[in-house]
């Protein structure tokens, strides 16, 4: 019998027990690389693999961007981001909730966090949608789907981790989530305006402003704006790398709540606080996912799939759409971090040795993993949204995703079949 697959057997049992996925990766990999190679071996690696990942330069992106997300958060810049939105949109069918998809992709973009999108939308959009009546299915459903953004729209965390499991550029991978980025806010408004075609009651308009009124809630935005512009601009023309931007990125976000006087000594100790339990949270996952990636290497399960993926007669995009199917059945029981680690030593070497595109392929699992944030029965984003909104039923907020997750399928469909959606902005940076 293959090593991998009891390997496998194993890890599924001791998550099912309840050991965190992180935990359970290490030890199983550990165990699986001490079955293959001795004890002594397989300590070394073990080892090696956690001192190399803890040493890692192209991994101090990981609490740069985590914490540039934190202070843009205390910054409260996502308050004005919300009302600059609803100026220029809150007039029209649905207009808030369209404001809110709007500002959840603005927030992603100086964010990186999903859940953060989603909590942070959840407290600032939701009393303004009830203010003027809108439906409650429709607004945390927005929220929530909005909220997915934070894991594809430049800086992603989650694509870091996935360019260093899978050795890809982490500057391409960020250029080439933007497109898809701004088809996930298209999406979403899309489906608020069919919706609200069905429903008019649902998304009620709202006041409209003067264009003097709406010009001046822009000036909220200009820091978002100048920070996203300066840390995805200067990577796209090569003046710095994603590391440098990082760091560029975490100070602006500094200097603009200081600006903004929302800094406090207590408050900048908060959040170094948090920045480095997430940053430690995130490291587990990574280490624990790098020394079962080694294990599952070692044992052949990437060349063994690639092998029965060769000799299936199966043409590409049929074993293509199998994963794609995995992903989605995966994302209903594992939240997003771990099921990207799980998966992708497995996956991507049968990708690459059918001839796809990593850095494609990194944006398809990111947007397959936002449809599992608003997935029942486990979608991370709704229950982060029922914790903010504890008078919603979780019932109410699973029905209003249901056009959002149309829409995600949509999107998902299409950079599945026209890979230049993804590819032209990263083959432009040459």
């Amino acid at each position: 019998m293959e090593t991998w697959l009891p390997g496998l057997v194993i890890l599924l049992i001791v998550m099912m027990a309840g050991v965190p996925i992180a935990m359970a990766m290490a030890a199983v990999g550990a165990l699986g690389l001490t079955a293959i190679l001795g004890f002594g071996p397989a300590m070394a690696i073990v080892g090696q693999t956690t001192f190399d990942t803890g040493m890692s330069y192209t991994l101090s992106v990981v609490p740069l961007f985590v914490l540039m997300g934190n202070l843009v958060t205390r910054g409260g810049l996502s308050d004005e981001l919300y009302a600059a939105c609803n100026a220029w949109l809150g007039h029209k069918p649905g207009g808030l909730a369209l404001a809110t998809a709007v500002a959840c992709g603005g927030f992603s973009a100086v964010c990186g966090s999903s859940l953060a999108t989603a909590a942070t939308m959840g407290k600032v959009a939701l009393p303004q949608m009830r203010r003027f009546k809108y439906d409650d299915s429709l607004a945390s459903g927005v929220i929530a789907a909005g909220g997915t953004l934070g894991i594809l729209i430049p800086p992603s965390v989650i694509l870091v981790l996935y360019g260093v499991t899978t050795q890809q550029d982490i500057a391409r991978l960020f250029i080439a989530g933007i497109v898809p980025g701004i088809l996930g806010i298209l999406g979403y408004m899309a489906a608020v305006r069919v919706v609200c075609h069905f429903r008019p009651e649902a998304g009620p308009r709202g006041p409209k402003l003067p264009y003097s009124q709406r010009f001046a809630a822009l000036k909220g935005v200009i820091g978002i704006l100048g920070l996203f512009t300066l840390v995805i601009g200067g990577i796209y023309l090569g003046v710095f790398t994603a590391t440098e931007a990082a760091g560029i990125g975490a100070a602006g976000a500094f200097f603009i709540a200081l600006f903004r006087r929302k800094l406090s000594v207590k408050i900048l100790i908060d959040v170094l606080a948090e920045t480095a339990a997430t940053t430690t949270m995130m490291f587990m996952v990574l280490i624990g996912a790098l020394i079962f990636s080694n294990f599952v290497n070692i044992a052949g399960l990437p060349s063994a799939l690639s092998d029965l993926a060769r000799s299936s007669g199966l043409p590409a995009p049929a074993i293509l759409a199998a994963i794609l199917v995995v992903y989605l059945l995966l994302g209903m029981v594992l939240e997003s971090l771990s099921m990207v680690l799980l998966t992708v030593p497995i996956f991507a070497p049968v990708m690459a040795a059918l001839g796809y595109d990593l850095v494609w392929f990194g944006i398809l699992v990111v947007v397959v993993t936002e449809i599992s944030l608003i997935t029942p029965p486990v979608g991370l984003n709704v229950f982060v949204l029922k914790t903010v909104l504890p008078d919603v039923p979780i019932g109410t907020i699973f029905r209003g995703i249901f056009p959002f997750l149309a829409a995600d399928i949509v999107r998902l469909v299409l950079i599945a079949a026209f890979p230049a959606i993804v590819l032209f902005l990263p083959r432009a940076m040459g």
